[in-house]
């Protein structure tokens, strides 16, 4: 079973919808459920709740051919809208631990998990927030 936040799968939904007709790769990190308000799950289990924008640290990667954008190893997936394609992992992707694609009309029917493998995974959309983070 995979979990991701409501929010988390609502925005990707959405940045995927933004992009089309291109496609969008977004590196995810996990929570515990532990750190979770409202979930329903044992406190270890991992749960999708981050995004990294592709963008960020984008002009530096540019010219350095480094991406500051995403912390190294903080990352467990990925997502990856196809536009024109079907609800599985392409050639294409890269694949991390999960992939998750979205494709067209990008609603949560049209969102699913895959294992690097891909093998499509139990998704479960947990209705429960990160804790607000604060920049001291």
């Amino acid at each position: 079973m995979v979990y991701i936040t409501r929010g988390l799968a609502e925005t990707l939904l959405r940045l995927g919808e933004d992009r089309d007709p291109e496609s969008t790769t977004i590196r995810l990190s996990v929570s515990p459920a532990s750190d979770l308000d409202e979930a329903d799950l044992p406190p270890e289990t991992p749960v999708f709740t981050h995004f990294y924008m592709p963008e960020a640290g984008g002009s530096v990667g540019a010219v350095f051919g480094i991406d500051l954008g995403t912390p190294p190893g903080q990352t467990q997936g990925l997502f990856v809208s196809h536009p024109v394609g079907d609800l599985s992992i392409s050639e294409r992707d890269d694949l991390a631990e999960v992939v998750f694609v979205a494709v067209p009309p990008y609603e949560e029917e049209s969102l699913a998990a895959f294992d690097r493998s891909g093998r499509r995974k139990d998704l479960e959309v947990v209705d429960a927030e990160p804790p607000e983070e604060r920049v001291a």
